[in-house]
């Protein structure tokens, strides 16, 4: 059975539930991040080919102060349209911010690129989110091939066929009483990597598909890359803290927390992901932390987050499927 390596999940911030949905027909879904009480939240883009929902509202130069819930998707910008069944469920619930008559819940989204995987007219819709809300808990999250993880796929520069299985994964610490954790969905059309070892855990395949080549050593040594669209890929995620902060404070997480992409995603940022990383405060704690701490803290949680999404990922094939080996699956000597 596919394990995680690291321990802890983003519920383990106070505050924070977590709701995936799954689409039984082909590998596809969403997940939401529910903080109905409100958090203070900020988000910086990385790739050049985002697709995002309500990211300007989280500038500290806009006056909304906190979210409601944060949806990753899959589905591509199709599955912008899952945030407004999240709407829809917290607008039962009472929750949103007071504008004249109505309560307007604030949900920021992002999406990425899972067409590859099936029938492409398949994605997340309004429904899928609001199945999400009513699947949110607050305990431990479930990895690997679930929700915006479902159909992500990782080390796609040589071609699909050559790829492997991503997922979404979670990690969390507590340092001095402060929770600081991180759920990525993995989609990267680079490789991930162990920072610890430098060996890539999950990537581009030779083309006998029996072991991983590192994508960046394959460049230097000057294979052909298989030309990808712009927005076919993506890793996308949140990672949060129950300290007490402010919007630019939470901006500044954000930004630092991809340098934990950086070290588990090599390439990372490219013209084909559209890499969006949200951050996320609930304040629960009661506790103030200089903010580099935790962002120093948030970089070292994602990279643990995208570890364990390809290493509780399994791998896919079928009828109308491409074959994606997992991490778990290639046991062979790697290069």
């Amino acid at each position: 059975m596919n394990q995680p390596t690291f321990p802890g999940s983003l519920t383990d911030v106070r505050g924070l539930s977590v709701g995936h949905f799954t689409d039984a027909r082909r590998p596809t879904g969403c997940t939401v991040v529910l903080t109905p009480q409100g958090a203070v939240a900020g988000v910086d883009v990385r790739g050049a080919s985002p697709g995002t929902r309500e990211t300007e509202l989280l500038s500290p130069l806009n006056s909304v102060e906190q979210v409601h819930a944060i949806l990753l998707s899959g589905g591509s910008a199709f599955g912008l349209d899952a945030a407004g069944g999240v709407m829809r469920w917290l607008e039962e619930q009472g929750v949103g911010v007071q504008v004249g008559p109505t309560r307007i819940p604030i949900v920021p989204a992002a999406i990425l690129f899972d067409l590859f995987t099936g029938d492409a007219s398949i994605r997340p819709d309004a429904a899928s989110g609001y199945a999400a809300c009513i699947a949110a808990k607050n305990s431990a999250e479930a990895q690997g091939n679930v929700g915006a993880g479902a159909g992500a796929v990782v080390g796609k520069l040589f071609g699909i066929p050559r790829a492997m299985k991503g997922g979404i994964g979670s990690a969390s610490v507590c340092v001095n009483g402060v929770t600081v954790a991180a759920m990525v969905a993995v989609n990267a059309v680079g490789d991930v990597v162990d920072p610890s070892s430098g060996t890539v855990v999950a990537g581009a395949r030779s083309e006998d598909g029996l072991r991983m080549i590192g994508t960046t050593e394959a460049i230097l040594n000057g294979e052909v890359l298989q030309h990808l669209m712009p927005g076919s890929a993506t890793s996308i995620g949140v990672v949060a803290t129950d300290a007490v902060i402010n919007k630019v404070q939470a901006n500044k997480i954000a930004q630092m927390a991809h340098d934990g992409l950086a070290r588990s995603i090599n390439p990372v940022h490219t013209l084909t992901d559209g890499d969006t990383l949200f951050a996320l405060g609930t304040g629960a704690s009661g506790l103030q932390v200089h903010t580099t701490v935790l962002g120093t803290l948030a970089a070292e949680v994602v990279a643990r987050a995208v570890l364990n999404a390809v290493r509780a990922a399994k791998g896919i094939s079928g009828l109308e499927l491409p074959t994606l080996p997992s991490a778990n699956d290639m046991t062979g000597p790697q290069s």
